[in-house]
């Protein structure tokens, strides 16, 4: 079956096919051939696309901008605009949609997001926002499938930590849409909403997936393929670091949790930023009111063999680049 996207924007996973997944893991790969052949593309000749930043980033915006300039695009990074200031988001929306072939926003509401893609007309790719992180999760599956040597609906994928954060909501959603055995392994008040939990189950019903949400690591682990996690404090929740260490220091991943899993094969994998050692500003504060060398992830496992968080990391641009030619091309 033909899969055309042009024109769609990427909000969340939830608004794909599997299909539609698919064909957007195998256009990345191609594109990430073609770049290290040192193939330079025009798939996006011509088209300007426009990066709206709320919140800080270091792969979301170096993706979107390399992405764009290897296909011949170019781009503005917007972060000093009047959108929900002087002006609202339907009116910003508008005009950009004037000037600018496509928008990646990277912020905090949903709603914005959605609301830029209602209004703007062009194709609105979701960056980061406190719901959902689809991008990444793109990224995340290339990873498994370039790493785990079976199909993805075979896997098994458990993300450890605070699950009801974007990437816990986001890994859900696309493992649910692929058919992965998925494992929500968290204490109780950090579960998923029981909502988007109940739309992930009946998604996982049509799609011959499976969903454990539980607070027992052995049972959340055992037989995993793939332990993910992601740090213990999203962005704007800085004043909760205390609270966070006290509930999730039993979920760090380490190498004990890793052979919990019985399988040698088990890859680890982060999105990024990682506090798994003292060598940035926050984690020496963290380690001096908190005693804690390592956060989410012990070093020994982030730097292991069976860690693949920069390849991981890499294809965030090749993902992202293939979400923005099937949009336009």
């Amino acid at each position: 079956m033909p899969i055309n996207l042009k024109g769609r924007s990427l909000l969340t996973l939830k608004d794909f096919t599997p299909l539609e997944i698919n064909y957007l893991l195998d256009l990345a790969l191609d594109l990430k051939r073609k770049k290290r052949a040192g193939i330079r593309g025009d798939l996006l000749a011509g088209k300007n696309i426009c990066l709206i930043f709320e919140k800080t980033s270091t792969r979301t915006r170096c993706a979107f901008e390399t992405a764009v300039f290897d296909e011949g695009g170019n781009v503005t990074f917007l972060t000093n605009s009047q959108m929900g200031k002087k002006e609202s988001i339907e009116d910003t929306a508008r005009v950009l949609g004037r000037y600018y072939d496509g928008i990646e926003f990277r912020g905090f509401k949903q709603e914005t997001v959605d609301a830029l893609a209602k209004w703007s007309g062009v194709p609105v790719w979701n960056g980061l926002t406190d719901l959902y992180h689809p991008t990444q999760v793109l990224a995340d599956l290339l990873t498994i499938k370039e790493h785990v040597f079976k199909p993805l609906n075979k896997v098994k994928l458990a993300y450890v930590g605070d699950a009801r954060n974007n990437m816990g909501n986001s890994l859900m959603i696309g493992a649910a849409k692929m058919g992965m055995s998925f494992a929500a392994v968290a204490p109780s008040s950090l579960f998923p909403a029981e909502d988007l939990t109940a739309e992930c189950r009946r998604i996982a019903s049509e799609t011959g997936g499976s969903l454990l949400i539980t607070d027992d690591i052995a049972e959340g682990v055992r037989d995993a393929d793939v332990i993910y996690t992601d740090v213990w404090v999203s962005m704007g929740e800085e004043d909760r670091f205390e609270e966070r260490i006290k509930l999730l220091r039993p979920y760090q991943v380490n190498k004990s949790m890793m052979d919990l899993t019985g399988n040698d094969d088990t890859i680890f994998m982060h999105c990024l930023p990682a506090f798994h050692d003292l060598n940035t500003s926050v984690a020496e504060e963290v380690q001096r009111k908190y005693g804690l060398s390592e956060m989410e992830v012990s070093d020994e496992v982030f730097r292991g063999p069976r860690s693949v968080v920069f390849d991981e990391a890499e294809n965030r641009l090749h993902t992202i680049k293939a979400a923005m030619v099937a949009s336009l091309n």
